[in-house]
């Protein structure tokens, strides 16, 4: 085969999917590391944050500047979730908590459903020409999720290492209780998690819409290859998350090489697997963060 086919036909997909699903994980990995729970709503907070942005372009938006709105509105969801579903729960087992999110889970895609119908969406239609860059061929939407994906990763990791809140949030995930006597307000500190965590949900929702298509189950499919990733890294730290998010995405694309294309999604739990028996703590274990 040639270079520049194997390119534009698996890693480029691979690297963009990747992208994607390293949204989804930081999300994942920041609930984990300061909330101390896995979130099973995670991939349905997603679709409810890529349909908020379909509603304002059926709305007559443009579908890149509705992104930052849906952002806000999924981010506000997530809040609203933990203070009427996950909040009253601190104090027992944290598998309690786990179940209420798998509830939530069913709960927004119930909404969804309700809502938006179960059929396929799409925010635009028609098809797409590749621009050729020097021999490489991206779509405008494939250089735009990779932008866009670069933009949060640093973002946050500019608001986690040089801000009072992000180190608010690094301190309440080191230590929970010495941050709380230390003064860190552990509730707005909790507050602000949901609201980046509902925001990630949203980004994540929206570059797999863009870049494929909306339907009300697709936060469910999601779910594996964002928590694979986030595992992979090494659940806890951002950094982790994105080179997570990356293999698995490049290793699904790579995996029709030895299996048919309709088993691509059975990579993520290979991987999953592989690396709970080789090494659980990830690849990057170590500091939260």
């Amino acid at each position: 085969m040639p270079l520049l086919d194997f390119l534009n036909f698996y890693l480029v997909p691979g690297i963009v999917l990747g992208a994607i699903y390293a949204v989804g994980a930081i999300g994942i990995t920041l609930v984990f590391g300061i909330l101390r729970f896995a979130h099973f709503a995670h991939g349905d907070m997603a679709t409810s944050g890529a349909f908020a942005a379909f509603a304002l372009v059926a709305a007559g938006m443009d579908p890149w500047a509705a992104l930052p709105l849906a952002m806000a509105a999924t981010a506000g969801v997530a809040v609203g979730v933990d203070k009427a579903f996950y909040d009253y729960l601190k104090a027992r087992p944290k598998i309690v908590t786990v179940m209420a999110s798998l509830g939530v889970a069913l709960m927004l895609r119930a909404v969804v459903q309700m809502l938006w119908g179960a059929d396929p969406k799409a925010y635009a239609t028609g098809i797409v020409r590749a621009d050729d860059y020097f021999g490489l061929l991206l779509r405008p939407r494939e250089l735009y999720t990779l932008a866009a994906v670069a933009l949060v990763v640093v973002g946050l990791a500019l608001f986690l290492g040089r801000t009072k809140w992000g180190k608010a949030m690094r301190a309440m995930s080191d230590n929970p209780d010495l941050a709380r006597l230390s003064g860190v307000d552990t509730r707005k500190v909790t507050m602000l998690t949901w609201a980046i965590v509902g925001a990630l949900c949203a980004a994540a929702g929206f570059l797999l819409g863009i870049n494929t298509e909306l339907h009300s189950m697709m936060g469910w499919h999601l779910l594996l290859p964002m928590f694979a990733a986030a595992i992979l890294g090494g659940v806890g730290r951002v950094g982790g998350a994105v080179l997570g998010g990356l293999v698995v995405g490049i290793a699904e694309e790579l995996s029709v090489f030895i299996l048919p294309a309709q088993y691509k999604a059975a990579t993520a739990f290979a991987l999953l697997l592989l690396i709970l028996l080789v090494r659980p703590r990830g690849l990057l274990n170590g500091k939260v963060f």
